[in-house]
């Protein structure tokens, strides 16, 4: 059951075959060719299934040009605003940093704010809020910046917002504005615009 790196170990699909009949081989070589993995029809969900190694393999997205880039402005911006900052903004401040091109957890949040990662959680618990609620807001707040002050491409966006690959952003940011990335920045510009009055208008 060799697979590529990176590619699913499992494929399922809770959709019966045709009939009731066994899938074609030329079908589920289809399938197995698309996944790079054995297919198996008649489950009971529809699921990939990684292996625990995938998780330490690099982003499809790394850009290291990209990253050396606006790294520095941006950490620079962010010092400057964290200070005299409540904890919550702290430390999505400090998410901001860190995502660009990561996927930082709490252990990392709590590194950078001097605390264990115990007393971090339980700081967060006191004021009503999750760490992955501040990773999120720390993320669509970052969405939206670099979608509206930067002609990047979509895809190195999701980069730089921890994102291992684009269709992982699209998704999150559809939950979030009920639209693509793309179509988001054009009503954002559009709105903008239309609010600006014309020259020499009375």
């Amino acid at each position: 059951m060799d697979s590529h790196p990176g590619s699913a170990r499992y494929w399922t699909a809770d959709t019966p075959e045709e009939g009731g009949v066994a899938t074609p081989p030329s079908n589920r070589e289809i399938y197995e060719a698309y996944f790079h993995c054995p297919v198996k029809f008649k489950a009971s969900q529809n699921a990939l299934i990684f292996s625990k190694s995938d998780i330490e393999l690099p982003f499809v997205t790394y850009n290291a040009d990209l990253l050396a880039t606006v790294a520095p402005q941006l950490e620079a911006e962010l010092n400057e605003q964290l200070a005299h900052k409540n904890l919550k903004e702290q430390a999505k401040g400090i998410l901001k940093q860190l995502l660009a091109g990561q996927r930082p957890g709490i252990q990392d949040l709590a590194r950078e704010l001097y605390l264990s990662t115990r007393t971090l959680q339980r700081r967060l618990t006191e004021q009503g809020i999750t760490f992955q609620q501040l990773l999120d807001e720390a993320r669509r707040e970052l969405a939206h910046h670099y979608l509206l002050h930067s002609s990047r491409e979509l895809n190195e966006t999701a980069y730089l917002l921890g994102y291992a690959d684009a269709n992982s952003f699209f998704r999150a940011f559809h939950h979030w504005e009920g639209t693509t990335p793309g179509q988001w920045r054009v009503l954002q510009k559009t709105s903008r615009s239309g609010r600006q009055s014309p020259i020499g208008a009375a």
